[in-house]
Order: structure tokens, then sequence, then C-alpha cells
């Protein structure tokens, strides 16, 4: 029997988070998904009017083919999926990725040139499609996050399923005093950052493209960035784990980068291009539910108390001139049991040891445990 939770999701993608339209292609991309929320989104789509497409991956194929990957596969594959994404109006991924250490024997020469190839895939579904990416619950995951299977099942619906229209009027008041900032100032253990967001855009994200969603994101003026940042969350990228990221700025670009004994991984990640040593997104997190990290950057952004600070490309909806084939969404907690800190919009304090100080932002401050 499906679980009608899988049920109120799928009618969510579709009717909130893509507001698919009768006529509408979607693309469904699932990837070690369950056939239960592939079956109802299905259906749902088909509710609506909408055309369905189905993609189905698995995680250790897709792993292979990467590590063999070559200019002339690439290139061909990246060309047919373009096609396919020019003829979508909407996208949805359900990723259910059984190891997040999948791609971790993959040659860092194979995965830069897979990303290369299939930048402008991703970068055609970000700018012109409605999207929605969402992982799927497994018991790696509960793992990851230090949980039960049932446990952890009820914490990713009670996410996914929030009342985002409700956070949405929040965020929105959020995203307006951004929009009046010039200088953001950054302090807490480890890190002392300054930078301009002035004449950027606020986009807040209440469940429209990523879910669990969470977030009111900007682009720091390219080469406004000076001072340190220390990252408290453990993150996976390329299908390595890291700890402690440290980064130092100068001008905007990073200019030093440690990582516990992996420096060399993290550098080599910095070099991909000109622009992954460049800041492509400034981020609150402000999901109330979310609050320990799991190494899964889709729950990982949105933690209540959190910011990111994500070197390389930026979003076309919020653009700084940042380009390149790296996108890391990495997160530092100020909450008082991360070690606290405070943001400063304009000498204003906005934030402090991860709480709002305006009472109308007090609904994005984290659910006490």
């Amino acid at each position: 029997m499906t679980d009608p939770r899988t049920i109120q999701l799928a009618q969510s993608l579709v009717n909130y988070s893509c507001r698919v339209q009768a006529g509408e292609h979607v693309l469904l991309d699932l990837i070690d998904a369950p056939d239960d929320i592939g079956i109802q989104l299905i259906r749902a789509v088909r509710e609506v009017g909408g055309v369905p497409h189905v993609r189905l991956r698995h995680g250790r194929i897709t792993a292979e083919m990467y590590a063999g990957a070559t200019d002339a596969q690439y290139s061909s594959i990246a060309s047919f999926e373009l096609d396919e994404m020019k003829a979508m109006q909407a996208y949805i991924a359900i990723r259910g990725s059984r190891n997040s250490y999948e791609n971790s024997a993959v040659p860092a020469e194979a995965m830069k040139l897979t990303q290369k190839y299939m930048s402008p895939v991703h970068d055609r579904r970000v700018c012109h499609t409605k999207w929605c990416v969402l992982r799927w619950p497994t018991p790696s995951m509960a793992q990851g996050a230090s949980m039960s299977t049932e446990q952890f099942e009820d914490f990713y619906f009670r996410c996914c399923l929030a009342d985002y229209g409700k956070l949405k009027e929040a965020m929105d008041v959020l995203a307006n005093r951004m929009m009046r900032a010039d200088r953001v100032h950054i302090v807490g253990p480890g890190t002392d950052l300054t930078f301009s967001i002035q004449g950027m855009p606020a986009i807040p994200c209440a469940g429209e493209m990523n879910i669990p969603d969470g977030e009111v994101f900007t682009a720091p003026i390219r080469h406004s960035v000076n001072g340190i940042v220390h990252y408290t969350a453990p993150t996976i990228y390329q299908g390595i784990a890291f700890d402690g990221i440290d980064l130092t700025f100068r001008d905007g670009k990073i200019v030093e980068a440690h990582c516990n004994g992996k420096d060399d991984a993290l550098n080599r990640i910095l070099d991909s291009d000109e622009g992954a040593r460049y800041i492509g997104e400034f981020s609150f997190g402000v999901n109330p539910e979310i609050l320990q990290p799991m190494r899964d950057i889709l729950f990982d952004e949105k933690i209540a108390g959190s910011f990111h600070f994500t070197p390389g490309n930026a979003y076309e909806n919020c653009d700084n001139g940042n380009r390149s084939q790296v996108h890391w969404d990495l997160v530092c907690i100020q909450r008082a049991d991360y070690g606290g800190g405070s943001i400063y919009l304009d000498d204003e304090l906005v934030r402090e040891n991860g709480l709002f100080i305006d009472p109308s932002l007090s609904i994005l401050n984290p659910v006490p445990c």
C-alpha cells in the first residue's frame, strides 16, 4: 500500500512546486527512486493534463559512466540531454542515492570532464524550466542523520510537507531587507567576513525549486569579498568528504584554502576554473525543522541558523557575473550549539547565534528540540 504522504508529496510537487499546466511536458528524473513515488508523479502530472516523461537512472551505473568518461562520449550525451531539456517545461528529480560516497572512486579529471559537458544541461534546466529537486529517504540517509529509518522518514515528510506558503511571508520580509542593504559583515569562531550585496536581488525559496526548502539567497559583488570563513557543517563534493573547511578571501578571490589534511583535494576543486575561486551565492538557511547537518546539501543548506557561502557559479536570476562549472554550497551553522556568530546588514545586527532579531522573522528561527 502506498504511504499517503507519498501521494501528498507528489501532488505538492506537481501542483505547488512546479505548477504544471495542461499540455506542459514534464521530465521525471528518477535516480535510485522507489516505484511508488514515480507512479504517483506520473498520475499527478496526468491529472492536470501534463505530459510525463520518465528517465530512470542508478547511482552505481552513473558512477561507472563517469569513471570512464571521454570527450566524445560526454559531448554526445550532453547534446542529447540538452535537446531533451529544451523540450521540457518542467523538471522533477527524485534522488534516492543509496551511497553518498558512490562517486568517491571516480578520478578527479573524469569528474571535471563530465561537469564541463553537463553544465549547459544543468543551466538550461535551472534557468528555463520550472523545476524541483529532492532526495528520497533511505537507510543510508537516516544513518547520516543519526536517526532510525522510521524517525528519518517522519522527519523527511515533516520537512517536505511544511507550510511553505506561510514561511514565504517571512522570507519576503527578509528578502526585502537584504535588497535594501549594501554591506554584509559576518563574524563567528574562525569567521570575519565582509562583502557588498548592493543592487543584487534577493530570492526567497519556499518549496518551488527544492524540497525540502527554506533559504533566501543573493550574491556578493564579485570582487567585494574580504576576510576569512570557517564552515562548521561537514560536506561531500565529488564523492569526497570534507570537514572544517577554512577559506581566506582577498578582493573576492579565495587565496588560501585548508581542510584538515585534505588541502590538495580542496584546492584541486577550487582550481577547476577561474570562477571556482570566487563566490556565486550567499544565503540564509531558514527551515525551522532542519537543525543538524547530514552531508546532504539539499537538507544542509536549509539548516535554521545557518548561512551558506558558495564558491563557483552564480545563478542567472541573481547574477554577479561569476561563471564556473563548480557550485559548492558550503554551510556555516551559527547557532549557539555550533559556537554562535552574528550577521550584520549595514551595521545593523540581523541575526545573532542563529536567531533573527526582527520579531516578524521569528517563524524562520529553529524549532526547539
